[in-house]
């Protein structure tokens, strides 16, 4: 039984807890809000009389909360000592029982807590298991509801924030801290998908620092949700994103991506937000860094996930893994998700009946369902690789070519790279060696200048066009190496994608 995303938590709880289910498991990192959670809605629970609130820990033993009995019973400590009181004692009531997970693997513990569930008519008592992870054995599974806490609402997260200036005030003599109001708005935003004690420590930390909100504090913020939330590893959070400005050519995107700004920060509600762009291409021609400036057109945080990193041995565990590390990007909204070279994590090999399969669906159905702010940037060098499900139309808004670059693109991106390694390269120099690098990707022509340098540190004199000429002309581009591949490349893009340069 799952608790529907939709439904009030106070409400679906106490409804679980009037009905007198049974065996309730509370998945939550955040312990102490979940508590109070439970007490508010265990005293609105209607109840037998003479039914009881109890909390149990391993250091505390067992408690009653809903009145004063004079303490902990610290003698029912031990596990299987509690469960043989709570299997014998004629009071009905509610038993919350913290960090219990550990204790489910034991027969013995399964088979009296198995008892006391189906115990029910006899005294109705309601155990419920509250941890940040809990795995059922199959005995007690079919009789467990599950509820999970809603995380905070934005109007939580801004209580939040206020109660944490109001207590930062009073630690400075009433001085209000500085506050930059629009950065403010999006660090609320951005503690969606935290708990509130995570919310809380962020905030606190950023403004402890040095007492102001600044744009600064929305990127450590930024940076400490990350933390906290990719817990797989999967993820590689790169705060640093690019401009279009440090690529050279693919105008086409560029105008596509600013043209569904607004649709995606949600300052044009009318439009449906845009949700993720295919980057087919030769090697070298600037797809990767395209998924940065387009993180840098959207002012949003740039993860990149590693697909590799979510194989696992065990059976069902990468599917698992691909869940969590899907629902941190959500909680990471709103982000651009990077995947970089899709087709080597995601094949449509016939031979792949196993977990590569299964992955895909997953994935298919996270694409196909999901309400955050996650634009997905997938970029392909091999398009024969990917499976035709994927590059449907509608799993992707668009699919553009990266192309190689032409001679005005060249030179742009030759005098980029020369003007970050402080190269003089005039505009005359730069067409002229631009028109010598026919079939060169953007990666090739940076590399023929720092190859220029390497070289000419040697003899200890500066890179000129002449230095970077030279380079060029003892260069053999993968365009001409792998010939065949880039042009059938080339052919399957012709009529069936957008041209992004």
């Amino acid at each position: 039984m799952e608790r529907s995303p939709a439904a009030e938590p106070h409400a679906e709880l106490q409804t679980l807890l009037s009905s007198r289910v049974a065996l309730i498991a509370i998945e939550s990192r955040d312990e102490t809000r979940t508590l109070a959670l439970l007490r508010d809605a265990s005293l609105r629970a209607r109840r037998s009389p003479g039914s009881g609130v109890f909390v149990w820990s391993a250091t505390e033993g067992l408690t009653r909360v809903d009145r004063d009995m004079g303490g902990p019973q610290r003698h029912l400590i031990e596990p299987g000592q509690m469960l043989r009181h709570l299997k014998a004692t004629p009071v009905a009531g509610i038993y919350i029982l913290l960090d219990f997970h550990p204790y489910l693997t034991d027969p013995v513990h399964i088979r009296m807590l198995k008892d006391v569930v189906q115990d029910q008519a006899m005294v109705p008592r309601t155990v419920v298991l509250v941890s940040h992870e809990i795995t059922l054995p199959p005995d007690l599974a079919p009789l467990a509801a599950h509820f999970r806490p809603a995380l905070p609402s934005g109007g939580e997260r801004q209580m939040i924030v206020t109660r944490v200036f109001d207590e930062w005030q009073r630690q400075h003599r009433g001085r209000a801290p500085r506050i930059d109001r629009a950065v403010l708005a999006r660090v609320v935003d951005n503690l969606a998908g935290l708990s509130a004690a995570d919310a809380e420590r962020l905030v606190r930390r950023a403004l402890y620092d040095d007492g102001a909100i600044t744009a600064d504090d929305l990127r450590a913020v930024q940076a400490g949700k990350y933390e906290l939330l990719n817990r797989h590893g999967t993820l590689d959070f790169e705060p640093d994103t690019a401009g279009f400005a440090d690529i050279g050519g693919l105008a086409t995107l560029r105008r596509w991506i600013e043209t569904r700004k607004a649709a995606f920060d949600g300052s044009a509600p009318g439009l449906d937000a845009p949700r993720g762009v295919l980057l087919l291409g030769v090697q070298g021609c600037g797809k990767s860094l395209a998924a940065r400036a387009i993180a840098g057109i959207f002012g949003v945080p740039l993860l990149r996930f590693d697909f590799a990193a979510l194989y696992s041995k065990w059976q069902g565990e990468s599917e698992k893994n691909l869940r969590e590390t899907l629902a941190s990007a959500d909680a990471l909204a709103p982000c651009v998700l990077w995947i970089d070279e899709i087709e080597k994590a995601i094949s449509s090999s016939d031979g792949d009946t196993g977990a590569g399969k299964r992955l895909l669906g997953t994935f298919l159905t996270w694409m196909a369902e999901r309400q955050a702010a996650v634009f997905i940037v997938a970029t392909a060098n091999d398009v024969s690789a990917l499976p035709p499900e994927l590059i449907r139309k509608g799993r992707f808004d668009e699919i553009f070519f990266v192309d190689l670059p032409d001679a005005a693109t060249r030179a742009t991106i030759l005098t980029i790279h020369a003007r970050k390694r402080n190269i003089v390269l005039s505009d005359a120099h730069a067409r002229a060696l631009a028109e010598r690098s026919a079939e060169f990707s953007g990666a090739e022509l940076e590399q023929a200048i720092v190859a220029s340098l390497y070289t000419m540190h040697a003899q200890d004199r500066r890179p000129d066009a002449a230095a970077i000429a030279r380079e060029i002309a003892a260069t053999r581009p993968l365009a001409v190496v792998m010939a065949e591949q880039v042009a059938a490349l080339r052919a399957w893009a012709q009529d069936r994608t957008v041209r992004a340069n």
